[in-house]
């Protein structure tokens, strides 16, 4: 894994991001809906313009909140903008126009390793983990600002995933891409610690407070992802914040307010197409992911009808 390090000369200085003066115009009535139900929220995105090249904008004023003890389901066809969104929230991607804040303060363009320390926590879906280091090295990474509280998160992240534990001294690298994504979530937990059960929406104190999770079912077994399912409701149940790009349609009906980017892809793409709740998103059935999750919903009616 390449070390970045962005500092004094930030290569995404050189990054540019302009509006798409074609771009269709919003009515200002579903704005002025968005802009009041983001009010109070944890971690905010208005209006983002962002892209990898000088000219070339993948977000074309995206926008994305998550309150206080919520999952955020970020969906949409590839190359939408989904993973663009989320590395621009984490410092990641030059912002051209646009405003990120969390908890009410301004962190636009703030650098990673700020943002970690000011409690937000992510994981990527690729290149997620240092391939040299063990298992238990990896872990202590996450710990790297407590770690006087390594022993309590190892223990915390290994009874989540057992097989982490059992093969604490193997490398990384030599891990599937399936091991390697159970790795990196639980070296984010790691970071942030065990949540501590509260009433849902409550304040929870110290660690990681917002979760960025990039496909994160991605090379999961379906034990593995029954057992995700059950983490994230742990972790908005203890007052944490969790948004999750996500194709898996399990996770997506699982989520308490669904983005939906598009229409199309890249200079097509960077818009939200829909926001709402699951059930929404199923009344709708606006997009295409709309289609394929009334028909998941759907199927999963009819089973628990069978049994």
């Amino acid at each position: 894994m390449s070390d970045i390090v962005l500092g004094e000369n930030d290569p995404r200085d050189d990054i540019v991001a302009e509006a798409d003066p074609n771009a269709p115009k919003v009515d200002p009535e579903v704005r002025k809906a968005h802009l009041a139900a983001a009010e109070g929220a944890v971690l905010r995105a208005d209006d983002l313009i962002a892209g990898y090249i000088p000219g070339v904008s993948i977000l074309n004023g995206a926008d994305l909140y998550c309150q206080e003890g919520e999952l955020v389901g970020i969906i949409g066809p590839n190359g939408a903008g989904k993973s663009t969104l989320l590395k621009a929230l984490f410092g990641l991607v030059k912002i051209g126009t646009g405003k990120v804040t969390l908890r009410g303060d301004d962190v636009t363009n703030e650098r990673a390793d700020v943002l970690v320390s000011k409690g937000i926590g992510f994981v990527p879906q690729t290149n997620n983990v240092f391939p040299s280091l063990t298992i238990e090295e990896n872990l202590q990474m996450g710990c790297y600002q407590a770690p006087s509280k390594f022993t309590e998160r190892f223990k915390f992240v290994t009874d989540l995933f057992p097989a982490l534990g059992d093969r604490r001294n193997q490398r990384a690298g030599s891990l599937s891409g399936g091991e390697r994504q159970r790795l990196k979530l639980a070296t984010s937990l790691a970071e942030g610690g065990p949540p501590s059960l509260t009433a849902r929406g409550s304040r929870s104190s110290g660690g990681t407070s917002v979760y960025v999770l990039d496909e994160p079912t991605t090379g999961l077994h379906l034990a593995d992802l029954e057992q995700l399912l059950g983490l994230l409701d742990r972790l908005v149940d203890s007052g944490k914040s969790v948004i999750v790009i996500e194709h898996h349609l399990s996770v997506v009906a699982h989520a308490d307010w669904i983005i939906d980017l598009g229409p199309g892809a890249g200079h097509d793409g960077g818009r939200v197409v829909f926001e709402g709740t699951p059930s929404d998103l199923v009344e709708a059935r606006s997009t295409l992911t709309a289609e394929y999750l009334a028909a998941f919903v759907s199927s999963m009616a009819k089973r628990l009808v069978s049994r």
